[in-house]
């Protein structure tokens, strides 16, 4: 998702070609677009200039390290400080208990049911785990209904029970259904909104208190943009989920709000949704992703003098 990212900071760094060292006079046009570049991307502004600040800082005054020239230089820094931004490495999700009680939140149609199947699927096939699927969105009919067809066609048994609107006793019962009947791992999707509310918050706060979940995980369609980031922090600070969700990263995403609610939030993105099947979910790799970057400036930088 980095790949328009790379290439527009690719400009960037040519502005530093034919230098024999960073300043202050030099630096100050190729962070301009660097900033520029990150914007465009749909990239906090905030973050933005945090990240552009914290690149001049690192950059400032640096000597051209042996081969190295200082549109190279930046390249190196860039990546470093990529690398702090997107938090490293991958973070697990929390599966231990009896049962591993997550907890699923996000806007209505941010992909969040389909993505809690998943997950099941994910679970069953990789961890070895036989996970609960509960159906907590009593407000929508339709809701109930798709995760009964995702259920059914991964194999994997879905809790629901039709006439009740109190989500708190549904997923408490579902808690003790899945005790009784051996599930080592319960996901309960609850109700969205088309926007943060707090009928919605209050609700799902309540079922946060009642089942104690080991993970809550925050579902966002990537697509939206800054708007991600806004209901992310809104849902943190009721919530104090564990980590984000992106979704639908297989349209026409660019990608900035991952960058963005990583650094808002404070909280890891655990995975992210690439596509309609129930196979299409990835563990999210910060680590990989600002490589990827990486890779793909210093191969094209290489290109250049061939």
């Amino acid at each position: 998702m980095f790949e328009n990212l790379s290439e527009r900071l690719e400009r960037s760094f040519k502005l530093l070609k034919g230098e024999g060292k960073i300043t202050e006079v030099n630096i100050a046009e190729t962070l301009k677009d660097v900033r520029r570049a990150l914007l465009d991307a749909d990239v906090n502004y905030k973050t933005a200039k945090t990240f552009c600040d914290d690149v001049k800082d690192e950059a400032m005054g640096q000597n051209v390290i042996k081969s190295l020239k200082p549109n190279q230089l930046m390249v190196k820094i860039v990546h470093n400080e990529l690398s702090k931004l997107m938090g490293g490495t991958a973070v697990e999700i929390n599966t231990k208990g009896s049962p591993a009680i997550i907890l699923m939140s996000g806007l209505q149609g941010s992909g969040k049911t389909t993505f809690s199947g998943k997950l099941a699927n994910m679970l069953k096939t990789k961890k070895g785990k036989n996970p609960l699927l509960v159906a907590c969105d009593v407000y929508r009919p339709a809701a109930i209904e798709q995760i009964k067809v995702l259920g059914e066609q991964i194999g994997i048994q879905v809790y629901s029970e039709e006439g009740n609107l109190n989500p708190v006793k549904i997923a408490q019962n579902a808690i003790k259904h899945a005790k009784t009947y051996g599930h080592d791992m319960v996901i309960i999707d609850t109700a969205g909104r088309l926007a943060v509310d707090e009928q919605m918050m209050i609700e799902i706060e309540n079922i946060k208190k009642a089942v104690n979940p080991q993970e809550i995980l925050f579902v966002v369609d990537s697509m939206t943009g800054q708007d991600a980031v806004n209901t992310a922090k809104e849902f943190n600070d009721r919530l104090d989920f564990d980590g984000v969700i992106l979704t639908k990263l297989d349209g026409d995403t660019r990608g900035g709000a991952a960058l963005s609610i990583r650094s808002v939030v404070d909280k890891p993105i655990k995975f992210v949704g690439t596509g309609e099947k129930m196979d299409a979910i990835d563990v999210f790799q910060p680590n990989l992703s600002h490589k990827l970057f990486f890779i793909i400036i210093t191969d094209k930088e290489r290109s250049c003098h061939n």
